[in-house]
C-alpha cells in the first residue's frame, strides 16, 4: 500500500472518528462540568441558614454520592462512544466485563457487602457528614460517608476508615436533639429540695444568656435522687440541646454551678472514711491492750 493511500486514510479517519471522538471528549467535559454545577447548585440551595442543620448535613452527604454516581455515568457512556468510534466491538465486550464482573463478584464480597450496607445507610439516612456516632468500636465525628467506607474523626485528631460492611450497630449522638446527663454529689447533710431549687436556678440563668440560649432546648429535667453513694447523695438531671451543643453546655453548666454551690455553702463532698472503733458489751470503749514493756536484758 502506497505511503499516499495511508496518508488519505489517516486523514480520512481523523476528519471523520477522530473528529467525532473530539466531539465526544468536548461534550463529555462540558457535561461534566454541567453536572458538579448542578449538584453545587443544589446543595447551596439547601445550605442556606434559615434550612435546618439536619437538612444540611443530610443534603452534604447526599450531594458527594450524587456527584459521583453522575461523572461515572457521563465517564462511561463517553467511552463506549469511544470505543464504537474506534471500531471495536461493544457486544463482546460488554458480555466479557458482565463474566469478569460476576468472577469478581464471588471473589469480592467484602466489597459487595460493604456497597449494599452502605447504600442502606444512604437510603436510611442513619448518620450523615458532621454527626457524632460510635461504631464498629469507634467514635468520632463523620468526616466522608460513601458507598465503600465511613471516615471517622476522633477529637484527638486520629482518622478512622471503616468499611460499611462491618457497621452492625451505630449510636448516634447528635440525631435531632442531643442530651447532657448531669449526675451531681452533695452531702448528706444537705436539705434535697434547695439544691434542686439551686439546680435550677443555674440553669435559668444559662438560658439566659444569649450564648446558650439558643442552643438549649428546653429547661433542665431534674429526675431527682438517683442513688445513694458512700459519701454523698447523687442527683441526676438532664439538659437537651441542639445536635452536637451538649457537651459545650454541659461544661458550662458545672462551671456555673460549682460557683453557686460554693455561694449557697453546700458541699460537694470527697469520699472519706470513719473509723469505728467498736463497743463492748457495756457500751463503753474497749480499753486499749495493754503494751508489754520489753524485760531487761541485765535483770
Amino acid at each position: 500500500m502506497e505511503l499516499s493511500t495511508l496518508v488519505d486514510q489517516a486523514r480520512g479517519w481523523l476528519l471523520s472518528s477522530g473528529m467525532r471522538i473530539l466531539v465526544i471528549v468536548f461534550v463529555s467535559l462540558i457535561v461534566l462540568k454541567i453536572a458538579s454545577l448542578f449538584s453545587t447548585r443544589l446543595l447551596a440551595r439547601f445550605m442556606k441558614p434559615e434550612i435546618d442543620e439536619e437538612v444540611q448535613k443530610r443534603t452534604q452527604t447526599l450531594g458527594s454520592l450524587i456527584r459521583y454516581v453522575l461523572n461515572m455515568t457521563i465517564l462511561t457512556v463517553a467511552a463506549v462512544m469511544v470505543l464504537g468510534e474506534l471500531g471495536i466491538e461493544i457486544g463482546p465486550i460488554l458480555a466479557a466485563a458482565g463474566i469478569i464482573g460476576l468472577a469478581v463478584g464471588f471473589g469480592a464480597q467484602h466489597l459487595v457487602q460493604d456497597i449494599i450496607s452502605g447504600f442502606f445507610i444512604l437510603m436510611e439516612d442513619q448518620f450523615r457528614v458532621g454527626d457524632v456516632i460510635q461504631t464498629a468500636g469507634k467514635s468520632g465525628t463523620v468526616e466522608k460517608v460513601n458507598l465503600r467506607m465511613t471516615v471517622l474523626r476522633e477529637y484527638t485528631g486520629n482518622v478512622h476508615f471503616i468499611r460499611n460492611g462491618t457497621i452492625d450497630i451505630v449510636t448516634n449522638t447528635t440525631r435531632g436533639f442531643s442530651c447532657f446527663i448531669l449526675d451531681v454529689g452533695v452531702a448528706y447533710k444537705e436539705d434535697i429540695d434547695e439544691v434542686i431549687k439551686v439546680i435550677k436556678e443555674t440553669d435559668e440563668e444559662l438560658r439566659a444568656d444569649h450564648e446558650y440560649s439558643d442552643l438549649i432546648l428546653k429547661p433542665i429535667e431534674v429526675w431527682g435522687v438517683d442513688q445513694f453513694a458512700d459519701s454523698a447523695m447523687v442527683i441526676r438531671s438532664r439538659i437537651t440541646t441542639k445536635p452536637g451543643k451538649q457537651w459545650g453546655a454541659g461544661r458550662e453548666f458545672r462551671r456555673r454551678l460549682k460557683k453557686r454551690f460554693d455561694e449557697q455553702n453546700i458541699e460537694i463532698p470527697f469520699p472519706h472514711m470513719t473509723i469505728y472503733m467498736g463497743e463492748d458489751k457495756k457500751r463503753q470503749w474497749p480499753a486499749k491492750s495493754p503494751v508489754k514493756e520489753k524485760p531487761d536484758e541485765a535483770g
